[in-house]
């Protein structure tokens, strides 16, 4: 039976190596409503509700945190920095990441300095608009 399974491959694979392959070249035309480049240009003018901040210091104390995010502005000049009150504590949030990829990237940075930086999903305020 090896005898066969021999010969079969011997032919199966003398037949392939015979065989002349050729790449085909064509041609794509999409053929799409006029809308849909419309809707496209309308989704780039909307703003993402979905953003990632860091959040890299909180305190009780309002000068503290001040203090703290000049000493990150003067690390890292690269990201917006806010301080947020939040009762009782005033936090040193930074960045608005649009992706959570974004918001790693950023973070793999932070850490170096600030090893308890979190990355996090800010409550949208459903007043603004």
């Amino acid at each position: 039976m090896s005898i066969k399974l021999r010969y079969f491959t011997i032919v199966f694979t003398a037949l392939l190596l015979s065989l002349n392959l050729n790449a085909q070249q064509g041609e794509v035309t999409v053929d799409q409503d006029s809308d849909i480049d419309k809707l496209l240009e309308y989704k780039k003018d909307i703003k993402t509700t979905k953003i990632y901040k860091i959040q890299v210091y909180q305190s009780v104390d309002p000068d503290k945190a001040q203090r703290e995010k000049l000493n990150f502005l003067n690390a890292y000049g690269e990201w917006p920095v806010e301080i947020v009150w939040n009762t009782p504590n005033y936090k040193v949030w930074v960045g608005n990441f649009a992706t959570r990829l974004e918001a790693d990237r950023a973070l793999a940075k932070i850490k170096k300095k600030y090893m308890n930086a979190i990355i996090f999903q800010p409550k949208l305020d459903k007043k603004k608009k």
